[in-house]
């Protein structure tokens, strides 16, 4: 029996042992007769010493190491942490960045912090200033549940549309912010919707026509008796905050249902669940967090986002 390495040429197993003592004998004269043989069916392994080049190279790094934690700050000690021989704090050279980026815009902030809202909108300067700063200042604070741009997110709401709960005036704006919703502040927005399943100031069948004539406002009842029962339930114990019609009514919070906008989701069980047992959303106010001047830039970013009144 004869294996072929060469297509065109015959080898036998003899041929082959004769090959790998050739080998073994070229393997001596090259690294000599210290070096180790190392085989495993029929695969071995040659104990090559590394090129001179890389060792030179693998010290210059174990080197320069021991440099660097000489000169710069690198491992405690029982005096604390070793500053290093240059005594250089990559804190204290952020902060002497900071100090002098916050020197730099300190005329823009503080102008921007006396001025009305109004007033900065009609300067073209300030307003672009307002504008990049406030973006800065809505991605830090307001991104997390707004997203970023103000698109919106699960159930945080756009603000980069044209419907607002509490109104998108400046004006309007500000006052939410400053001051936020429902976190117990005494002036923050407040509007509560009652638990009318819950609490049963409603019974289901009710609720049902509720969320029927809800439906009608946008055209999916289906069924106009139940709408028209529905109608009448709202007028007693919805109008009051959401508008004839569901118009909404921005004074009290009070969202509109006749549009394709839905916070909590418009679908029937949706409309149904948020009758029954509402979700309610809160934020914080941050009056007491940010200074005038950042509010007054956030309030300009969100007002630009597309959906300011």
């Amino acid at each position: 029996m004869t294996d072929r390495l060469d297509p065109g040429r015959p080898v036998t197993h003899e041929g082959m042992q004769a090959t790998r003592e050739i080998k073994d004998v070229q393997d001596k004269i090259a690294f000599g007769d210290s070096l180790e043989h190392l085989e495993w069916d029929g695969i071995r392994e040659l104990d090559y010493p590394p090129p001179r080049w890389w060792v030179l190279t693998f010290i210059g790094t174990i080197l320069f190491a021991a440099l660097w934690m000489v000169l710069y700050p690198s491992w405690p000690t029982p005096f604390g942490t070793w500053r290093g021989v240059l005594g250089y704090d990559q804190r204290e050279v952020v902060a002497e960045d900071v100090a002098r980026a916050e020197e730099a815009r300190a005329p823009l902030v503080g102008a921007i912090g006396a001025a009305e809202l109004a007033g900065i909108q009609s300067d073209p300067g300030l307003m672009n200033y307002a504008l990049r700063g406030g973006q800065v200042a809505f991605n830090n604070n307001c991104a997390q549940c707004h997203a970023l741009g103000g698109a919106g997110q699960g159930f945080f709401p756009s603000l980069a549309d044209d419907n607002w709960i509490w109104g998108g005036t400046p004006e309007q704006i500000e006052y939410t912010i400053r001051h936020g919703i429902r976190n117990g502040g005494d002036e923050a927005r407040d509007n509560i919707m009652p638990n009318f399943g819950a609490d049963q100031i409603l019974t289901r069948e009710q609720i049902q026509d509720v969320t029927e004539y809800v439906l009608s406002l946008t055209g999916r009842s289906r069924s106009a008796e139940a709408a028209e029962r529905g109608a009448t339930l709202y007028a007693e114990n919805c109008a009051a905050c959401h508008g004839e019609g569901g118009a909404g009514l921005q004074e009290l919070g009070g969202p509109r249902l006749n549009d394709a906008i839905w916070l909590y989701g418009g679908d029937r069980n949706s409309v149904f669940n948020q009758i029954y047992r509402p979700k309610l959303g809160v934020m914080p106010a941050f009056g007491e967090r940010l200074d005038d001047a950042t509010i007054k830039m956030l309030v300009l970013y969100v007002h630009s986002l597309g959906g300011g009144q």
